[in-house]
């Protein structure tokens, strides 16, 4: 690989990097802030996940007014948030408030325990926690609200952190967003990705989160771009070269099998790394699997690595088989890449990164597309004149032939 397109690989992840931590500490949006200062809550941030939002304030080291909420899409759904004691933040032992929104506009909210059972998909119901004296949890004035103007659904409580167990400079707290509902329990949320990472320790006097999973979440970017530019771009790039270039480039019709082994060598290197890291990632994730992505990404490094061999194992010119190797080549080349597509669509719909990743690469297979169509045009015309050349040099060889007087016998 160049060093040109090393620097370029590196600015990409570069700017990536920093996005990603900017993003990290966004404020709170415009209504959410006008609900935080109208229940007299001075701190909010936006979480990291699902959209959703948090305010607190803090009455003593062990005391905190909180509020948490979200813009539901639909008129049945619960809203979760609690705080675990544990070393990490996650959904196994946190002790939580849940807000239930039915359908007919009423709401109900209570405290829940969420155990390993709750995990494993068994009922959850309300629990009352023994307060201080078990260095437990206590939460008070708890209420749900939706505001209409705003569009928003909150819940609120007091919160009494037992010492104990709890800090306020070091606070584990988990939320959480789902849409089914069965009277007081509250059904399993989806598992994708943004639910899965609603975690983080937070310390509520500087206002300063860590995510859980925020180097996780620089692996899956760096995934991504290696998957989209060595799959997505070097590849079609290589196989354009393979078509095209001898036409609408003539000069450089003697180097086009360098430049398509370049940029297949660069987006196989490029594609195996980001498929090695999606294998350490997959390792990582211990309650989601994303099958359909994965037998994708096998399919994908298995045949794009039998098409890296066809440098080694190309049968030479001279063989008789060479013209139905040539086919299979191209065949599996253009099939690949139909299912390259799919599976990065389907890898940015796992990770549901900022909208300009799809916009970014929907702009890449629309410059291929016009590239690919000018290119199949000019070549179209090039291929008929050519024909058109041969047969007249053929029509005049014959009428020389047909011209000149033929000997007797």
């Amino acid at each position: 690989m160049s060093s040109s397109s090393m620097f370029v690989i590196f600015m990409i992840l570069a700017s990536f990097f920093t996005v990603s931590v900017t993003a990290h500490f966004t404020p709170c949006s415009e209504p959410f802030v006008l609900l935080s200062r109208r229940n007299h809550l001075k701190k909010c941030k936006k979480l990291t996940t699902l959209e959703a939002e948090f305010a607190w304030e803090i009455i003593t080291d062990h005391q905190i007014e909180i509020m948490f909420g979200k813009r539901l899409h639909a008129n049945l759904g619960w809203l979760a948030w609690g705080v675990n004691p544990g070393k990490m933040p996650q959904m196994v032992g946190t002790r939580a408030i849940i807000g239930i929104i039915y359908t007919d506009g009423s709401t109900f909210i209570d405290t829940y325990n969420i155990t390993r059972d709750t995990k494993m998909g068994c009922k959850l119901e309300p629990t009352k926690f023994n307060g201080i004296a078990q260095n437990e949890v206590e939460f008070h004035n708890m209420s749900m609200e939706y505001i209409n103007e705003l569009d928003f659904f909150t819940i609120q409580a007091r919160v009494i952190l037992p010492s104990a167990a709890y800090n306020i400079t070091k606070l584990n707290h988990v939320w959480q967003i789902g849409y089914g509902v069965e009277g007081t329990e509250p059904k399993q949320h989806p598992t994708i990705l943004q639910n899965a990472d609603s975690t983080e320790t937070i310390n509520l006097k500087t206002e300063n989160g860590g995510h859980v999973g925020r180097h996780v979440n620089y692996m899956r970017a760096v995934h991504g771009i290696l998957s989209i530019l060595g799959w997505g771009t070097f590849l079609p790039v290589g196989a354009i070269i393979a078509r095209y270039l001898e036409y609408p480039v003539e000069s450089f019709r003697y180097c086009k099998f360098c430049l398509h082994v370049s940029c297949q060598i660069t987006g196989y290197i490029l594609g195996t790394s980001g498929w090695i890291l999606g294998l350490y990632l997959g390792n990582l994730s211990k309650f989601y699997i994303f099958r359909t992505h994965r037998l994708y990404s096998m399919f994908i490094f298995a045949f794009a690595t039998l098409q890296a061999l066809a440098l080694f194992l190309k049968p030479k010119k001279s063989d008789e088989y060479r013209k139905n190797w040539n086919m299979y080549h191209h065949f599996l080349g253009y099939a690949l890449l139909a299912v390259i597509s799919i599976n990065i669509f389907n890898g940015i719909g796992i990770l549901k990164p900022e909208v300009i990743w799809r916009r970014a690469y929907i702009g890449i297979l629309i410059a291929f597309a016009v590239i690919v169509t000018v290119l199949e045009i000019y070549t179209w015309k090039k291929f008929k004149c050519n024909a058109k050349s041969t047969t007249s040099v053929l029509d005049g060889t014959t009428a020389t032939a047909l011209a000149v007087p033929q000997p007797r016998p």
